[in-house]
């Protein structure tokens, strides 16, 4: 798979990233190299990325605590702590090899870090290749509300190794399938239609996708990379989405979901808000709907659930002056942006959801 340049930056694939970073850090002069993992990928995956490294850097693994739960401040706080006991300077690097808590916290960490050092992003599971590595948002929750805090820094590269995939249990596959598919909902009704029969996809067939989402990802952040307006297409689905994972990470009578989980049920909600309120095709509608509930679990939602989820959405990073907007479509591959929806309305599609 060919690289593919962002602003001021490449994704790298496969083989080629690792070949990417040892002439990286060949050509550079760090003080020393930081990898951050946690404590899953620090057994599964860290001891797969150094048998590829090659420098005579001296190299710190720092470990966080593996979940959402731990995408906070006091984790930022032990992590900077570690790093100036382990004598680290400005001209230090990061590495940061996990999933999306560990690329956003370790992004941010080193983003703040003495005013600011490098980084590299090791995306190593399926929701991190494709959305959370990409685009230079780093940052960390408030409590239970998601990525509150944080600022936009690229890395100096995110090295894409699917070989990591095979680390990963089925349900965080299907949460990096969610983000997949919102990309062809918002950009691409032909990668939506190559995304919807997953039966028949091969190794090969997902390293493709993979690498065409992180393209459609980098066209919208490279056209807008400060979230003026394009990039707000990519929170399609999330309004509602975040909502609901902060109110299930909150709530110790609920389950936790999984980002891409919760992002799902989002789309389905955004979807129906998207045909009443802007004409989207019901039979699109259906379609989305069902492709899905086959994926994934369907989840119940009480009357006190949805207000307190609705009361969240005050929280959601795009809002403005008060005004709460959500991302739209007109139809696959046509997005609205800064709508406002009613509360009836959101009513409305949570009752279409649990039909």
């Amino acid at each position: 798979m060919t690289s593919i340049r962002s602003n001021d930056y490449f994704v790298h694939f496969n083989e080629h990233s690792y070949e990417a970073l040892n002439k990286h850090l060949a050509a550079s002069n760090y003080s020393k190299v930081f990898i951050l993992v946690d404590s899953n990928t620090h057994e599964l995956c860290l001891p797969t990325f150094l048998s590829y490294v090659t420098t005579t850097f001296e190299i710190e693994i720092i470990e966080i605590e593996a979940g959402e739960h731990f995408k906070n401040i006091e984790t930022c706080v032990g992590v900077w702590n570690a790093m100036s006991e382990l004598d680290g300077d400005r001209k230090a690097l990061m590495i940061n090899v996990g999933g999306g808590v560990v690329t956003d916290l370790g992004g941010f960490v080193a983003s703040t870090f003495k005013r600011g050092i490098d980084y590299i992003n090791v995306p190593t599971t399926l929701l991190s290749m494709v959305d959370a590595s990409v685009g230079g948002k780093t940052g960390i929750d408030l409590g239970t509300l998601k990525n509150q805090i944080g600022v936009i820094n690229t890395p100096k590269m995110v090295m894409i190794d699917t070989n990591y995939l095979a680390t990963l249990p089925q349900n965080e596959m299907r949460s990096g399938l969610a983000e997949m598919l919102k990309h062809g909902l918002i950009y691409d009704e032909a990668y939506w239609k190559k995304m919807i029969d997953l039966a028949s996809i091969t190794t090969d067939d997902l390293d493709s996708l993979i690498h065409e989402s992180v393209m459609i990802k980098n066209h919208v952040v490279t056209v807008d990379p400060t979230e003026q307006g394009l990039r707000k297409t990519l929170n399609y689905g999330h309004t509602l989405g975040h909502a609901i994972e902060s109110y299930f990470l909150s709530n110790d009578d609920k389950t936790d979901l999984l980002h891409g989980e919760a992002i799902a049920i989002g789309m389905v909600l955004a979807t129906y808000i998207s045909h009443k309120q802007e004409g989207f095709p019901k039979d699109k509608l259906d379609e989305i709907k069902n492709v899905i509930k086959g994926l994934y679990e369907p989840v119940s939602f009480t009357a006190k659930d949805i207000q307190e989820i609705i009361e969240l959405l005050k929280y959601d990073k795009k809002n403005s002056h008060g005004n709460i907007n959500f991302v739209l479509l007109s139809d696959i591959g046509k997005t609205l942006i800064d709508k406002k929806v009613s509360n009836n309305l959101i009513l409305s599609a949570f009752e279409y959801y649990s039909k």
